[in-house]
């Protein structure tokens, strides 16, 4: 499958909640970059970390962190671009931005996430320290 439908795939299942696509789509091996100064910043590898720091960012959303919309995917294969839009409520906080995920496909799995704010100050006071 190509990279941008594999990106494709991965993104509709993680608008779904879809579990089972994304455990199928995520490598065991994962590399996830996490930008920023918050306490979900930083390099999370393996698949665990990254679900848990996933499920530590619904937690600290009350469930309300999602992507919005979806602009456009880019290819240069193994690597993807995807354009988007993301939000998060907690309490009276709002995270609502435009961003890029640059995922890298490796064996029709999503082996590596580098991720773009265009807000990061935003983004780090609505995650906090």
């Amino acid at each position: 499958m190509p990279s941008i439908d594999v990106a494709r795939r991965y993104i509709q299942a993680v608008q779904a909640g879809d579990h089972a696509t994304l455990g199928a789509l995520i490598s065991p091996h994962i590399v996830w970059h996490q930008p920023g100064h918050h306490r979900f910043s930083g390099t999370h590898r393996g698949v665990q970390a990254v679900m848990q720091m996933l499920g530590g960012m619904m937690e600290v959303s009350q469930g309300t962190f999602r992507i919005t919309r979806v602009h456009r995917f880019m290819a240069n294969d193994p690597w993807v671009t995807i354009e988007l839009e993301f939000e998060g409520r907690r309490d009276d906080a709002l995270v609502a931005q435009p961003g890029i995920d640059l995922v890298r496909i490796e064996d029709g799995q999503i082996a590596e996430v580098r991720l773009f704010s265009s807000d990061p100050a935003q983004e780090d006071a609505f995650w906090g320290t």
